[in-house]
């Protein structure tokens, strides 16, 4: 997780210090392709390891661990488990010994040569340059701050996909007021973090704060040698704080860090439902220094101590309340966020109308009805002059001008979807009579069998 600087709980947007260093790479900026990168060769790996050492055994937040990486770096070295001309090659190799002798996420090489060139040589902190910083806002700036994709699922289930942290000042904030104006008109909420990740925890206070009280511990960081800095939920949101609404967080293996510091406060603090897959299991705080001739080194620097749990998810990761395949975690939350839903007593009837119409085309997703082709064959026939056909194993509806579509099943006593109608017509067949669904009618229209 990113390094922030954390100044008093009734800070607003602008007081917010934005901070550089990226958990893990969830969506890594594009660059300008090289004619030919340049080969390392053996004075540079040697220099480039020898460096790296020194970084880790001056600023590594568990120094107890320093001696086996050292070890595993200059085994790689001696080895010749580094010996390739790649500098991508190369940092893939020894991000593999970082992470196998610490144990930890965020141990780790990057070949990054816009940002050495940005860091190398400067008199400040990576996450202080103004020449790194503006790769990194360049590249928040392209993705919407991460936040990639927004819609309304049928029923009124708002969904939101953050694909990584990003924190640029007075900038940042505005993109997620957006975001969260959009979330707070759904009757449930649906935040997907599967494959994020991390980012800056200035990110992550701020969307946390949209759904807490003002000024509540959310996390305390610990750094050896300084004062504990405490993160608090922030009093001023522009868009509003939203309670009261079913909130599911989408997770898999591939989510970490920031990412996973959202998914364990929401499930610490009870604010919602997890769904998915165990996360990465990195949870310390990181920044970054260049290592010549084009790297940058990840190095953890301290740790996150959560006020509920008394710890935090390094090496274990979060583990979902509902454990499903991520790829069905979408489908999964959305039929849970409906049932909710319609257990609440005393709902408008209109807006159980929808809930319902939504909640039978998740479950037919979920759970793919079967219908026997004798059954579906019997039930071919011409409707009050609405003519359903027997092709291809399946059901198909040709219409009066000749076209025809498919009809879906959507539960095993006869209920379909109309291929192409976007799920606002359906058709349920008894053998006798053809009764047409719409979705914006108060009852359906009935044809006899002619």
């Amino acid at each position: 997780m990113k390094r922030i600087r954390l100044f008093a709980s009734v800070c607003t947007l602008a007081c917010l210090v934005g901070t550089a260093a990226l958990a893990q790479h969830a969506a890594p900026a594009p660059v300008a392709r090289a004619e030919a990168l340049a080969p390392l060769n053996g004075g540079q790996r040697a220099a480039a390891v020898a460096t790296i050492i020194q970084t880790v055994e001056t600023r590594y937040v568990f120094p107890d661990r320093v001696p086996a990486i050292r070890d595993r770096l200059n085994e790689g070295l001696s080895s010749g488990r580094y010996d390739t001309a790649d500098p991508g090659v190369f940092a893939e190799r020894v991000t593999a010994d970082l992470r196998e002798a610490s144990g930890d996420g965020h141990m780790y090489l990057n070949h990054a040569p816009a940002e050495y060139a940005a860091a190398a040589g400067a008199d400040v902190e990576t996450e202080d340059n103004p020449a790194v910083r503006a790769i990194w806002a360049a590249a928040a700036r392209r993705s919407n701050h991460g936040l990639g994709e927004m819609r309304i699922l049928p029923g009124n289930v708002r969904y939101l996909r953050i694909s990584q942290f990003h924190w640029v000042a007075d900038r940042t904030g505005q993109a997620f007021d957006d975001a969260m104006r959009f979330l707070r008109e759904g009757d449930a909420l649906i935040i997907d973090l599967r494959g994020n990740g991390g980012g800056d925890h200035a990110a992550v206070r701020y969307l946390l704060s949209h759904f807490m009280e003002p000024d509540q511990l959310d996390i305390t960081f610990l750094e050896a040698g300084k004062d504990p800095v405490q993160s608090r939920t922030l009093d001023n949101l522009p868009a509003g704080r939203v309670h009261g609404k079913p909130l599911y967080v989408l997770i898999n293996r591939q989510a970490g860090s920031a990412a996973e510091a959202f998914a364990y406060d929401v499930q610490q603090f009870r604010l919602g439902t997890l769904v998915g897959a165990t996360t990465t299991g990195a949870a310390n705080n990181n920044t970054f220094f260049p290592i010549a001739p084009g790297f940058m080194l990840s190095v953890s620097y301290g740790r996150p101590v959560h006020p509920v749990s008394g710890t935090n998810w390094e090496g274990v990761g979060v583990s979902p309340d509902v454990a499903v395949d991520p790829e069905t975690a979408l489908e999964t939350a959305t039929a849970q966020a409906l049932e909710t839903l319609l257990a609440q007593a005393g709902a408008d009837p209109v807006d159980r109308a929808g809930w319902e119409w939504a909640a039978t085309a998740v479950r037919a997703r979920l759970h793919p009805p079967t219908i026997a082709p004798d059954r579906l064959h019997a039930l071919a026939g011409t409707y009050g002059g609405r003519v359903i056909l027997f092709e291809d194993g399946g059901l198909v509806w040709r219409r009066a001008n000749g076209q025809k579509a498919r009809l879906i099943p959507m539960t095993a006593d006869a209920l379909f979807s109309v291929e192409g109608s976007d799920d606002r017509l359906r058709f349920r067949l008894t053998g006798e009579a053809l009764e047409m669904q719409r979705i914006d009618e108060p009852a359906p229209s009935r044809f006899t069998r002619d």
